[in-house]
């Protein structure tokens, strides 16, 4: 389906790098006396949608927060449930994606992820390599403090290697170890289902993301609302710590 952009936005002023946590799925289910992996799936349903307007509005990357590092304490039948959702969900999609020119990347500690989930993630990242129309970035099994800590013990590997000097750390060099410094930090982060924390998401990267929250639960997250959430960006005086105009 094609998305047209709002008349009223600037097209030359899309955020490039859209972050998503994708909060109010188990509550959406809930509220309709359904199970919470109910809920899951249709949160799932819900990425096609936004990924194809995010494509025909001209953002080049999407990251979806859709598994975090401490979601492993939720009881084991939603989390095997969301494991064989994310299995069925790919499989599904896999050669949508290509269709679509999405290239698919993980964030996320990936070696902590059991097979055959694990394998599935690297052979739909791989299939899509050489997509180029849009990004879409999955945290899964992610953690920002993680990330952070995980940079940190390369760059102290290149230390002691003699690759790298102390001298040498800034925040570039910080930047450069992340998961993907290939893709910008996000201009706009997109929180769903009414919470106003950050939820370990992109910590590093974020830091002068503008953050745009909504009470809608995300399975009823839609295009219109993502222009939405586009529109208060574009409303936003950008300082960067600076002073404004």
């Amino acid at each position: 389906m094609k998305y047209s952009l709002p008349n009223d936005l600037d097209k030359t002023r899309i955020p490039s790098h859209i972050g998503i946590i994708m909060d109010g799925n188990g509550r959406w289910a809930q509220n309709r006396k359904m199970p919470r992996l109910y809920g899951h799936g249709m949160g799932y349903r819900a990425i096609k949608p936004i990924t194809e307007a995010s494509l025909d509005f001209g953002v080049k990357t999407l990251s979806l927060y859709a598994f975090s590092s401490e979601n492993w304490s939720r009881p084991s039948r939603e989390v095997s449930g969301i494991m064989n959702l994310l299995k069925v969900a790919i499989k599904q999609q896999a050669s949508e994606l290509v269709k679509m020119g999405v290239k698919f990347i993980v964030s996320g500690r990936i070696e902590g992820i059991s097979e055959p989930y694990k394998s599935i993630l690297e052979d739909i990242t791989y299939l899509t390599k050489d997509c180029n129309k849009i990004t879409m970035n999955l945290c899964f099994n992610y953690g920002g403090r993680n990330e952070i800590v995980d940079a940190i013990k390369s760059i102290a590997e290149k230390i002691k290697m003699g690759d790298l000097f102390v001298t040498d750390i800034d925040d570039k060099l910080i930047s450069s170890f992340m998961y993907h410094p290939e893709i910008p930090d996000p201009e706009l982060v997109i929180r769903t289902g009414g919470e106003s924390r950050i939820s370990n998401f992109l910590l590093w990267e974020v830091a002068y993301s503008e953050l745009y929250i909504t009470d809608i639960f995300w399975p009823d997250f839609t295009p219109d609302n993502l222009a939405e959430a586009i529109r208060y960006y574009q409303n936003k005086d950008r300082r960067f710590g600076g002073i404004g105009k």
